[in-house]
């Protein structure tokens, strides 16, 4: 459970402002205040990290970006067509982000990282691409053939459930290959 909670940990970190940005319209319903709100949490995030001598990971970068463009654009424009598609650029933006080999070493536990092959976290790396890829082809079907409320359940909910349903698949079978890996290995040396 540790091991997960520290992933939980890293990745609420790398999409802090995008988080922010979500909580914050939940909560105001206003999308200019969350929209703000996000791109300063950000802001003050990255400015936090440089500060204290912190390497910024790419995905966190990648993130305050998306905010901070989208958002502005999202604040200049006030079209609700750019809005609707703006998920859609976001998942892709991250599938291009995440077919980069290695991405997910900064998410496996050090313990964990020496019993994997680094094929295997390669491999989950391109899997969690194409699944960002999916939702943000996704998207853009539902925001041009259906209803705003459809698309805004889609947007807030069932991509969010489908990454959350990947994610504990992910970390169920890889916490299954180590421990097989493991017993074997107690095997061979008993």
């Amino acid at each position: 459970m540790r091991v997960l909670l520290q992933v939980v940990g890293l990745l609420v970190l790398d999409l802090l402002s995008t988080l922010t940005f979500f909580v914050a319209l939940g909560l105001f319903k206003s999308l200019y205040l969350a929209t703000l709100l996000a791109i300063g949490v950000g802001l003050a995030q990255v400015s936090v990290m440089r500060l204290l001598g912190l390497s910024v990971a790419p995905m966190q970068w990648l993130s305050l970006a998306l905010v901070v463009v989208l958002g502005s654009a999202t604040l200049l424009t006030q079209n609700l067509v750019f809005i609707k598609f703006k998920p859609s650029i976001i998942y892709f933006a991250l599938g291009a982000g995440m077919l980069r080999p290695g991405w997910m070493v900064r998410y496996v536990p050090a313990e964990i990282l020496g019993e994997i092959e680094g094929s295997v976290l390669v491999g989950w790396g391109y899997a969690w691409a194409t699944l960002m890829i999916l939702i943000a082809l996704t998207n853009l079907a539902l925001a041009l053939r259906t209803s705003t409320e459809a698309w805004a359940w889609f947007a807030s909910v069932g991509a969010n459930l489908a990454q959350i349903s990947f994610g504990a698949a992910q970390y169920l079978v890889i916490r299954n290959q180590v421990k097989t890996l493991r017993a074997a290995r107690r095997m061979s040396d008993g």
